[in-house]
């Protein structure tokens, strides 16, 4: 689990990652077996053949009759072993080595001399940028030899690791163009499935890999049934409305030449009711499915809303706060989010006194609240409230406002066809009922 928190996210990384590591793992352990087995293991017999000259060369100095005539032999065998010779009888050997910490082939040289060459002997490499200064205790004094780097172990051996190198950083970004091919048509059928789950149809062809082919046909299959179920629900629901205001029309028409009376009026507020509730059950049914969406300024909406609340006689204030004023714009279907809007808003007239409209735009969402000083929904029914038809007796007396129960459910219906939501809480500013809309952008 806790390597899980640290793995990346996205089908792409995760991929690389697959891709990148066992590349790292090789280049390491060959990294490592060059270097253990045969770079080492070179330089050792290398250097073993320069202590074995060393050796050699103190012994010409111990076995020289005084030290002239010992550096005289140092001078014979200079040329013929590449090694440049001192012999001093006042310098000191220390036992330390130095070398720098990044140097690969130090330690096996510092090793192998040390236990090669008889006598005490002290090394310096980081002097000479291409020699060893070995210092040697003899009987006649301190030889000192200047050994050419390039004797002791082979020359340019990272050229194998920069090849290497080089060669999996090439392999490397051409996996990485294939893979990138690979995931983007997953991307893009995640973006066409993102956008039609917030009522937009976003232009889709599948392609990549034969299953990512088969997962976006029958993305396209799934979506196009689901518009024409749409569709098809819209024409018989408009055929619905036309068969069912026919008989309504013509009651009121008869209504209209009747005599004035008592009954009657008590009939025609009958036929008003049921032509309201005829209206809202076919604008739940319909869900504004036909609108397009388009690119909509929620704080111009905003402000209308509030203006066509108050031509009808609702006091109501409005807050705003815009995250993004470079990007001011938000799509959506904009008859569908008004409706959605403007239904809370008229709830909210019809159970508080006093009504609030704010907005938020974020960055990555939308989102409208909608508060009232009436007297709220208990939080154990408002699940209950969402659904169609319903009205809480207790909560919101059902005579104050003519209804049939369906504004929260169209406004939830609306809020979730945008890929949104809609929450009900307790309004901290007015005391009642908070509704809250929010949409990703």
């Amino acid at each position: 689990m806790l390597l899980k928190k640290y793995l990346p996210k996205s089908l792409f990384w995760r991929s690389v990652l697959i891709v990148v590591l066992p590349v790292l793992l090789l280049q390491a352990v060959v990294t490592t077996t060059f270097l253990q087995r045969h770079y080492d293991g070179v330089t050792v017999q290398m250097v073993e053949g320069v202590a074995r000259e060393l050796n050699f060369a103190v012994a010409e100095v111990e076995a020289a009759a005084d030290l002239p005539s010992a550096r005289i032999r140092l001078a014979e065998l200079a040329r013929p072993l590449d090694i440049e010779f001192a012999l001093d009888p006042e310098m000191e050997v220390s036992p330390e080595a130095l070398r720098r910490f990044y140097d690969v082939t130090g330690g096996a040289i510092e090793e192998t001399l040390k236990a090669r060459v008889r006598n005490p002997l002290s090394l310096d490499l980081i002097v000479f940028d291409k020699h060893v200064d070995a210092r040697i205790r003899t009987a006649k004094g301190v030889l000192q030899a200047l050994i050419p780097r390039r004797r002791l172990n082979a020359a340019n051996p990272h050229l194998l690791l920069v090849w290497m190198g080089v060669a999996s950083v090439l392999l490397v970004t051409i996996a990485l163009l294939f893979l990138r091919n690979q995931v983007r048509p997953i991307r893009e059928l995640a973006r066409a499935a993102t956008a039609f789950g917030r009522g937009r149809s976003q232009p889709f062809r599948p392609s990549g890999a034969e299953e990512v082919r088969r997962a976006g046909a029958a993305f396209i299959d799934m979506r196009n049934r689901i518009e024409r179920q749409l569709e098809s629900r819209t024409r018989m629901l408009s055929g619905v409305s036309h068969d069912l205001r026919t008989p309504l029309t013509r009651m009121k028409l008869a209504l209209a030449v009747a005599d004035d009376n008592e009954e009657m009026r008590e009939l025609a507020s009958d036929v008003r009711e049921m032509e309201h509730m005829l209206d809202a059950f076919l604008a739940f049914a319909r869900g504004e499915g036909a609108e397009e969406a388009e690119p909509v300024d929620p704080a111009a909406l905003v402000d209308e809303i509030a203006h066509e609340a108050r031509r009808k006689g609702t006091e109501i204030a409005v807050f705003s706060q815009i995250e993004t004023p470079d990007e001011p714009e938000v799509e959506v279907r904009r008859h569908a989010i008004k409706r959605c809007i403007t239904n809370l808003v008229e709830n909210a007239a019809a159970y508080g006194e006093n009504t609030a409209l704010s907005l938020r735009l974020g960055r990555r969402f939308v989102e409208f609240t909608v508060e009232d000083s009436g007297p709220g929904i208990p939080a154990d029914r408002r699940d209950e409230v969402m659904r169609p038809f319903t009205r809480l007796d207790e909560a919101r007396n059902q005579n104050v406002a003519s209804g049939v129960g369906l504004g929260l459910t169209i406004a939830a219906d609306i809020a979730r066809s945008h890929g949104g939501g809609l929450t009900l809480g307790d309004s901290e500013r007015l005391g009642g009922l908070k509704a809250t809309v929010m949409i990703p952008r």
